[in-house]
């Protein structure tokens, strides 16, 4: 069975020295498509748009900052104490999702306090756009040839020319298709329903869903931490396991509100 083959070079450009990655444009395209949905969000429920400026600096540090400690820490340990200087190599690649969700959690809490805004209503909104980003940071990583699949013998495997022959699942186009089918579910909720009058509703449908797409794609996944677990599940499974029982917790309390406000207003 012939499979599609992917050799494209990761840089996109490369002029006197400067190369432009793909995985650069497509997290650049990321934060502008989500800063675009958050400005659409604030003009609709009239919030200070030009503090956007602020949010998108604040949120960009947090995603950054908490998503290369959380590989280094996690998957990548032993390298990183070996070679410290790397640490901050970041367009060396090495960005975990769980910690960029945690790192932006934290840098938005600073954000809300600086201009009064609620910090629950904040994350709620913010969940949508983060669904469209991971869109975006998957594409990049196709692009890069990396978060490779199993090896597989379906008519869709891809063979990644520049890592071996082998057909594999195209994993990372998997998640990212996945991302982008939960932010039109939760844009559509959020434009068609009163869900966002609930605080934690939207994060909560976030997380169950996003993590739960990151959990069984694992099982599909190359082995990408350095150490083994000892469990059946591997590093990126345990840690979605938190965001999971969490975004569970907002579901049921956020939904049990609604039910009781929808009865009293019957």
């Amino acid at each position: 069975m012939d499979h599609f083959v992917w050799n494209i070079d990761p840089v996109m450009v490369s002029f006197l020295g400067l190369k432009i990655h793909w995985y650069g444009v497509l997290f650049a395209l990321a934060i502008t498509a989500g800063f675009q949905v958050m400005k659409s969000i604030y003009i609709r429920e009239d919030k200070p748009v030009e503090s956007l400026d602020s949010l998108l600096m604040y949120a960009v540090v947090g995603i950054i900052v908490g998503a290369r400690l959380f590989h280094v820490v996690f998957y990548d340990p032993d390298y990183y104490w070996a070679n410290p200087g790397q640490i901050i190599a970041v367009w060396n690649g090495g960005l975990a999702s769980h910690g960029g969700g945690l790192g932006v959690i934290l840098a938005v809490y600073f954000y809300t306090k600086r201009y009064n805004i609620n910090f629950r209503w904040l994350l709620d909104r913010l969940a949508i756009a983060t669904a469209l980003f991971g869109f975006f940071v998957r594409t990049g990583n196709f692009f890069n040839s990396e978060i490779l699949g199993k090896p597989s013998d379906l008519p869709w495997a891809v063979i990644f020319e520049r890592v071996d022959m082998i057909p594999r699942h195209p994993v990372m186009l998997y998640e990212g298709f996945s991302y982008l089918a939960i932010f039109i579910f939760l844009f559509t909720l959020y434009r068609k329903t009163d869900i966002g009058q609930y605080k934690g509703l939207l994060l909560g449908w976030f997380l169950v869903l996003v993590m739960t797409v990151r959990f069984l794609l694992e099982f599909i996944k190359v082995h990408q931490a350095d150490y083994s677990t000892g469990m059946m599940i591997n590093t990126g499974q345990l840690l979605s396991i938190p965001f999971i029982l969490v975004g569970i917790y907002l579901v049921i309390k956020g939904q049990k509100e609604r039910r009781l406000q929808h009865a009293k207003s019957k």
